[in-house]
């Protein structure tokens, strides 16, 4: 079930999520597998701690993986992987189903890694969720920064 802060912002905007079954996309190729897509088009959002205590949600391609000193340059700070407990907490949303929309009060990072893809796949809130959307549309939807923290 797509959590009601996450059905406002969809139909605030026109968007549609895909839903399947519960825990059915939990990891970015699980979520392709069920999509259809490239495992690059799944959207995942990850919650960083940065030494400073502040917390920065970066969403990124699915195929590619955090380099911390590219990381450390676009926070300006060294930062690590949230908890899961911290992750929920500050997102309101279970890791494998965290999504970028209905979170105002944490600064969010789009990787330019999902540039390169006409449809990308963000979760809608939870672990069974894709919600197809272009990188502009969801970048300025979401008020992203771009920033380049994959290699």
């Amino acid at each position: 079930m797509i959590p009601e802060k996450v059905k406002t912002v969809l139909d605030q905007h026109g968007l549609e999520a895909l839903e399947f079954e519960a825990g059915s996309t939990p990891t970015s190729k699980l979520a392709a597998a069920k999509i259809g897509c490239e495992v690059g088009q799944i959207a995942k959002s990850m919650l960083f701690k940065g030494k400073d205590g502040q917390f920065r949600l970066i969403v990124c391609a699915g195929d590619k993986r955090v380099d911390n000193r590219k990381l450390k340059a676009a926070l300006g700070v060294k930062a690590r992987f949230a908890t899961a407990e911290e992750t929920e907490a500050e997102t309101g949303f279970r890791p494998g189903g965290v999504c970028p929309f209905g979170i105002d009060r944490l600064p969010i990072l789009i990787d330019k890694s999902l540039s390169r893809f006409e449809v990308i796949y963000p979760a809608a809130g939870n672990d069974a969720s894709g919600v197809p959307v272009s990188f502009s549309t969801l970048r300025e939807l979401i008020n992203a920064r771009i920033c380049d923290v994959m290699s």
